[in-house]
């Protein structure tokens, strides 16, 4: 870790362009909504909660403060349109994304909004349009998002068992993000509801790096 501390902090300090948080994510972390946002008042708590989480994992592995400012921002843009009509989202988007599901429709639709208003972080942007399903492609702030999504201390279901996962964060990361999608996955299977591959495809990766 330290050694990944000191070459990501003087990457910083050499080219600070190359990690500049655009000035829509900067006015999020000043509790600036984009004019497009569609966020009732238990939303942004979801939101904030997320954030908190996110902030919390990246200062306990000592993340640089550019980089613990990201994860602030994902979790406080992931859901900027969850509460939008989905046929008004429909309207907006490229073709390929207008058969998504209407329930993860506004993860996809965030993330073209971001890359429409000029932001270019292809990372977070992955983890964003993604993180109701998960995604192989995740790196290390789509995984934290997914997790802290699901985690987050305001959902009211088991909550002694979510306590748990959180406090083993971010010590036993990738193990508890494969437990966390194999939750998911158990849920929707009691529940009657069909499993994206991605998602399978994504707890394969999780469970093969966590063993």
């Amino acid at each position: 870790m330290g050694v990944i501390k000191i070459l990501m902090d003087a990457v910083l300090v050499r080219c600070p362009f190359l990690y500049a948080l655009h000035s829509l994510l900067e006015a999020l972390l000043v509790g600036q909504l984009p004019r497009w946002a569609v966020v009732g008042g238990e939303r942004r708590a979801h939101m904030d909660r997320v954030s908190a989480l996110l902030n919390d994992w990246a200062i306990r592995m000592d993340l640089p403060e550019l980089e613990r400012r990201r994860w602030r921002a994902a979790g406080l843009v992931h859901d900027l349109l969850r509460d939008s009509e989905p046929s008004k989202l429909r309207e907006t988007l490229p073709s390929a994304l207008v058969e998504v599901p209407s329930t993860i429709l506004h993860g996809p639709a965030v993330a073209e909004r971001l890359r429409s208003e000029g932001v270019d972080d292809g990372e977070l942007l992955i983890a964003v349009a993604q993180h109701s399903l998960g995604d192989a492609r995740f790196g290390r702030l789509g995984r934290a998002l997914y997790a802290a999504d699901f985690l987050e201390p305001g959902r009211a279901f088991l909550p002694e068992w979510r306590a748990e996962l959180r406090e083993r964060m971010p010590g036993d990361f990738d193990a508890v993000v494969a437990e966390v999608t194999e939750a998911r996955i158990r849920n929707l299977i009691e529940r009657g509801s069909k499993v994206s591959p991605q998602t399978i495809d994504f707890w394969y990766v999780m469970v093969g790096e966590a063993a």
